[in-house]
């Protein structure tokens, strides 16, 4: 008993002699942001109700936009254009560009869309699928991220040069069961891309969101981006499992994705990724709720606006 008790001490002591020489891990400090913040941004939107072209909440919300880049980006600028859409329509739209630290000459493009869907093709009720949708998830949500990175970015200014860009039409494309040959995404980004709100225009990169705002969202590494700006995937993912997010930012291949990016790497004279959340069980590669009258703001999560806004933080400081 006595040896035993001796051994338990000496083995005691010798743990506390190594706790008390081992190197502390270093504590991640994550970047400022204000997730309710992002999300009360996202919900400004989807207040105005369903974002389509032609629409007064489009105009509502365009107006709004406006004035809330205006209080975080040193310019704004407000790019009109007409959106030739599939269906032999036209409609008036505008493209979003804040500009912080404009005299910066290199410079970091941040982007989502602001428009929403006219039609929630993807609705398991077919009663719904001539409904517009809120789009809370499908371009709120990437807006109310970027919104607040803005506001971060005013109280702390980069070292680099951050343009703000929110593309408009970009989801008035055709439905699924309708096969129309064309270009008919993306039309605002089309439009930037092309003419590009300072002639001769170019960034080190652009980082694109869509679809930021699902519960436990998982963000692939979608393939264009992995095509046209595979090193710009590899710093983000990095920068994101270096603050913890790997569980969301997972080192695996995502889907093949349409989206604005793609036109950005087209016609632009840089390369953007796109981070967007990829459900593979779904069946359409995306959130459940995409394209659905359920994309709206009951399913938008806190906690995944938080993870992608630190994550651009980051990413931007460590320019």
């Amino acid at each position: 008993m006595v040896l035993l008790g001796a051994a338990v001490l000496f083995a005691a002591c010798d743990r506390t002699k190594k706790s008390t020489t081992e190197t502390p891990k270093a504590t991640v400090v994550l970047p400022a942001f204000d997730h309710d913040s992002a999300y009360a941004y996202v919900k400004a939107q989807t207040d105005f109700g369903p974002r389509v072209l032609g629409t007064e909440a489009h105009e509502r919300c365009g107006d709004w936009l406006a004035t809330t880049l205006r209080a975080f980006c040193d310019t704004v600028y407000s790019q009109h254009f007409t959106a030739k859409t599939y269906d032999g329509k036209q409609y008036p739209g505008t493209n979003f560009i804040g500009s912080i630290a404009p005299e910066k000459s290199k410079r970091i493009v941040l982007a989502a869309h602001w428009d929403s869907r006219p039609f929630a093709d993807h609705d398991p009720l077919p009663a719904n699928r001539e409904t517009p949708i809120d789009g809370a998830n499908d371009g709120a949500s990437g807006v109310g991220v970027l919104l607040e990175v803005a506001h971060q970015l005013h109280e702390n200014q980069p070292n680099v040069g951050v343009d703000i860009v929110f593309f408009d039409a970009e989801d008035y494309g055709p439905r699924e069961s309708e096969h129309v040959p064309g270009d008919w995404w993306g039309l605002g980004a089309q439009h930037w891309a092309k003419n590009p709100h300072i002639e001769g225009y170019t960034a080190e990169y652009g980082i694109l969101l869509d679809m930021v705002g699902s519960p436990n969202a998982q963000f692939m590494q979608e393939q264009f981006s992995m095509r046209d700006a595979q090193e710009v995937v590899r710093k983000v993912w990095s920068t994101a499992y270096d603050l913890g997010h790997g569980q969301y930012f997972q080192n695996k291949p995502g889907g093949v994705i349409t989206d604005d990016h793609y036109y950005v790497n087209k016609y632009a004279p840089f390369k953007m990724i796109d981070i967007i959340h990829y459900d593979a069980a779904s069946g359409t590669g995306f959130d459940p709720v995409w394209h659905t009258v359920n994309d709206n703001i009951q399913h938008i999560d806190r906690n995944t606006l938080g993870v992608v806004g630190t994550t651009l933080l980051q990413v931007i400081k460590n320019e």
